[in-house]
């Protein structure tokens, strides 16, 4: 592909939902409305929170949702679609609602993030995108907030765009890492488009471009004396990388009265070289010159050098998190919940063998309840006509093990999906992505440290409404079927 060639990105999807699609037609179903969740199946790495992220790209899909002639033209090129269907694709637009957890939010498995509710072809096209960039930026933001916590204070940069799965894996990673508390990032688009804060500081080739490493290092201070981090491993740390270092900064930064920026390592026993290279600095009278850190990082090895009393004050991170490279894959899905004719909606259930892919039926709200002290406690699914009064006590009971039994008295809730389009228009004030950052280490605060340790983190609970408890049994026990009140089935 030319990098200049614009792709519809209508077409980015699976092919089954455009089969589907004409099928719905074909039997009727396409002015039937349905109501579609994407939710995710388990927290990356045995974590005890995920972070939804990817919903300002998705808005940015839906808004663009089109189909252009070419594509028309393929598609009866293939000779399966009926022209009734590709006619209704070519005035296609996106006429149904959207709900969404707020990016930045600590989601839970099994917690609708993204609610579809419109016609059954419009529901069903939306489906490949929305997981797409969904799982993506939720599994990079809930993977740079692990690596971000076991920094401890010090700050993470984002450096893996060269290693990341593709243009736009690199891009939306970079957003996804900042959003999650990654300082900045190294990928300059994606400062041009979101506004990351792109950082850099040089690479050996710098370093082997001059005759002596001295003059690399003095050169790159006269070039940029404000902005000054050195790369000292090229040829040897201590004997001559942090020398060379110092003497650049006395000979070109002391007389202009700037101080140093810093030193980076990027390879060897970074432990041991951090130590040593801080004493080198302390006495040569730059206490206040940062030690940067990379070479195929991630939360446990940054934990682990710390824990070895590394002298480090800045973790440069790549591989490992653009690619989630321990657990690369978020595992979200895109299910049916409901559909509704005549202003009735009648809830649907997949059952499997497989008791984690048994789905939430029906149109839900998704609830967090707070402790006085303004921890969150619980999460609660309820049917979509329900509201959690907080002045009245509150039963919360395990959906599995149903004696487990915990009943509230002082509590404040939230409810967590917002309105994101209303028949087709965008009704959601877009935050900027600061104040998503922001808001995402708000939340986050806002949880235990039992549900925030990396070892055997506790199972931050999701419980059920009984309403919905009772409507999700009555569909397991029936075969799907929920009986309605006169006794009649009703599928």
């Amino acid at each position: 592909m030319k990098t200049d060639q614009k792709l519809n990105m209508t077409m980015l999807c699976d092919f089954y939902e455009l089969t589907m699609g004409n099928g719905y037609l074909k039997a009727g179903f396409q002015d039937r409305i349905t109501y579609f969740d994407v939710y995710f199946r388990s927290v990356p790495d045995g974590g005890g929170y995920a972070i939804a992220a990817g919903l300002d790209q998705l808005i940015d899909y839906i808004e663009d949702l089109h189909f252009d002639q070419q594509d028309i033209d393929y598609l009866r090129g293939r000779g399966i679609f009926c022209e009734e269907f590709l006619d209704y694709l070519a005035s296609f637009h996106f006429s149904g609602d959207i709900y969404a957890v707020p990016e930045g939010t600590p989601v839970f498995p099994k917690e609708p993030m993204v609610v579809v509710r419109a016609p059954a072809i419009e529901a069903q096209l939306l489906e490949t995108f929305a997981l797409l960039t969904v799982n993506h930026q939720s599994l990079i933001a809930t993977k740079a907030n692990r690596i971000v916590r076991a920094a401890k204070g010090h700050a993470v940069m984002e450096f893996g765009s060269r290693r990341a799965q593709g243009s736009a894996a690199a891009i939306d990673g970079a957003r996804a890492a900042y959003i999650a508390g990654c300082c900045g990032t190294a990928c300059t688009i994606s400062d041009q488009l979101y506004g990351t804060p792109a950082l850099g500081t040089m690479a050996h080739a710098w370093v082997q471009m001059f005759d002596t490493e001295y003059d690399a290092f003095k050169t790159y201070c006269e070039i940029y004396p404000t902005n000054a981090t050195l790369l000292v491993d090229t040829y040897n740390v201590l004997k001559s990388g942090v020398p060379n270092a110092i003497k650049a900064f006395d000979n070109v930064l002391k007389p202009l009265g700037k101080r140093p920026c810093g030193i980076r390592l990027d390879s060897g026993d970074i432990a041991y070289l951090s130590r040593e290279a801080r004493k080198m600095l302390d006495e040569a009278g730059y206490p206040d010159c940062k030690i940067v850190a990379s070479n195929s990082l991630d939360e446990r090895i940054i934990s682990d050098l710390l824990r070895q009393g590394a002298a480090i004050d800045l973790f440069g991170v790549g591989e490992r998190l653009i690619t989630a490279s321990s657990e690369p894959v978020f595992g979200g899905v895109y299910k049916l919940a409901a559909v509704e004719e005549n202003g009735v909606i009648t809830p649907k259930i997949k059952i499997s063998e497989n008791v984690s892919k048994i789905t939430n039926p029906h149109f839900k709200k998704l609830y967090r309840i707070y402790e006085s002290n303004g921890k969150a406690i619980a999460d609660q699914l309820c049917v979509y006509d329900e509201t959690i009064d907080p002045s009245k006590p509150l039963t919360l009971f395990d959906p599995d093990f149903t004696w487990k039994k915990k009943t509230l008295t002082d509590f404040t809730v939230r409810e967590l999906q917002v309105p994101v389009f209303k028949s087709g228009e965008l009704v959601y004030d877009k935050p900027s992505l600061q104040d998503i950052r922001s808001y995402c280490k708000q939340q986050i605060d806002t949880l235990w440290d039992e549900v925030l340790r990396f070892e055997n983190p506790h199972n931050y609970y999701v419980d059920l409404s009984r309403k919905l408890w009772d409507i999700k049994h009555e569909l397991l026990d029936n075969g799907g079927v929920l009986r309605a009140r006169d006794g009649r089935e009703r599928s």
